[in-house]
């Protein structure tokens, strides 16, 4: 497996990849734009030809990183590609200067975000728009 800070991707493949770990169908969105345009950067993870994981690093242009959009292909969940994605946006953030790395997620990525990648809880608040 092969993963990547600011690795090369088709857009289609991380809205294929998006679509199945989130529950809609692929729209033709230009995630090639996004990223390069608003992200720190992104981590890939591919087998071969096959992306198969994908996480998106938000900034706030300081010391602040987010992780946004953790996505593991669902023949590949559980063999931690997730953690390995996690593990290199850190270091991403990191050599780019960045102090912290924050992220939000549902309660049944608890264990996977707290145990499997390092995170600590911390209070934070959330208006829904």
């Amino acid at each position: 497996m092969d993963v990547r800070w600011r690795g090369a991707f088709e857009s289609v493949e991380v809205e294929v990849v998006h679509g199945e770990a989130f529950g809609h169908e692929p729209a033709d969105f230009d995630w090639w734009s996004q990223v390069n345009n608003h992200s720190l950067g992104w981590v890939t993870a591919r087998e071969r030809d096959r992306l198969i994981g994908f996480v998106n690093v938000a900034w706030d242009g300081g010391v602040h990183a987010f992780v946004l959009d953790t996505i593991v292909v669902s023949d590949r969940r559980r063999s931690g590609i997730g953690m390995q994605l996690v593990a290199a946006a850190a270091s991403g953030a990191r050599a780019a200067g960045c102090e912290w790395l924050h992220v939000d997620f549902e309660d049944h990525l608890r264990e996977f975000y707290y145990a499997g990648c390092g995170f600590e809880s911390t209070n934070a608040g959330l208006i829904p728009l």
